[in-house]
């Protein structure tokens, strides 16, 4: 550890580092990894959480649109479950207020798992296992779909992405970014991009309308906010998006319109700050965005336990 190499943390920068999970209850941390992976929590017997939000793939599934039940397309591009605890609220539109009130509605909405709680609280009912599991850890006789979407909950609390190498450099490793991000950095600073994209998670503190200076194109219904509100003044107004492990989480911004990480960035430059940036400018905070991709959540692949008798079938090909 040389003395060059090393030095002092990065003093009152807008974007802090991204610290590891603390687990208190690691029962219900398994627990919840188990409910994660299970499309038996499908009308299906095939999607699970994992499914669009795949942890091999920066917790999104990299698809404009998710695909629900029945090959449905869904309405909004998929954000990433990463580091998604920072959030001051989830799903795009900001409508539920915690990752525990995220996590029961995919199941019992039609166009993604196509199930309800009550069928899926049955499934888990007639599998002694969880049935064991849930009497462990919560110490109740009668599973509920509180304690479901708790544990879902619990387990995507632990889904966070420390020791970028750009939280590395803001601890002190100045060797931990390249010249080209370093730049890249003082550009995204410079330029006005981090009055949204702050904290540790580099956004997903506040919500913004999508096309300030110039509005934006696109044949994606969604209204944002104003769908909640009914307020035209909330038209376009989404969660601003994490840019933690942005290079793995494309296609971009609500509609998943972009591919291209540096289309992306120079859409949002023109659009939200009025500045069309150059190549080589792009091409630098894209250096930058791509040091803000974390250690990746790794863990040991859960056991399901099997179906029984008494388990509702699947139907994968219903209506």
């Amino acid at each position: 550890m040389s003395v060059v190499a090393f030095a002092a943390p990065q003093k009152n920068e807008p974007i802090q580092p991204i610290e590891p999970a603390v687990v208190t209850d690691q029962a219900k941390v398994e627990l919840g990894k188990q409910l994660f992976f299970d499309p038996r929590l499908s009308k299906s017997g095939f999607i699970s959480c994992n499914s669009c939000h795949n942890l091999s793939m920066g917790g999104s599934d990299n698809l404009p649109s998710s695909i629900g039940h029945n090959w449905q397309e869904g309405p909004i591009n998929s954000p990433t479950v990463l580091n998604s605890s920072l959030n001051l609220a989830q799903f795009w539109d900001g409508r539920a207020a915690d990752l525990k009130e995220q996590a029961g509605g995919p199941i019992a909405n039609p166009m993604e798992m196509g199930f309800t709680h009550d069928l899926a609280v049955d499934v888990l009912a007639s599998i002694p296992q969880y049935v064991e599991s849930f009497k462990d850890v919560y110490k109740v006789d009668k599973i509920t779909i509180d304690e479901v979407t708790d544990a879902i909950a619990e387990f995507e609390k632990t889904l966070v992405t420390p020791n970028a190498p750009f939280d590395k450099w803001l601890k002190g490793d100045e060797a931990a970014l390249s010249a080209d991000a370093k730049a890249g950095y003082k550009l995204f600073k410079d330029v006005g991009c981090t009055a949204c994209h702050n904290g540790p998670a580099a956004g997903g503190n506040s919500f913004q309308k999508m096309g300030v200076i110039e509005a934006y194109e696109t044949k994606n219904p969604a209204e944002g906010v104003a769908g909640l509100t009914g307020d035209d003044l909330d038209r376009f107004k989404f969660k601003v998006p994490t840019l933690r492990n942005v290079e793995l989480t494309y296609p971009y911004f609500h509609d998943g319109a972009y591919w291209n990480l540096e289309e992306a960035v120079d859409v949002m430059a023109r659009l939200q700050l009025g500045r069309k940036l150059e190549k080589e400018e792009i091409a630098q905070i894209t250096v930058f965005l791509k040091s803000l991709t974390g250690e990746q959540p790794s863990f040991a692949m859960p056991i399901l336990p099997p179906s029984t008798a008494a388990t509702p079938r699947p139907a994968p090909f219903a209506k």
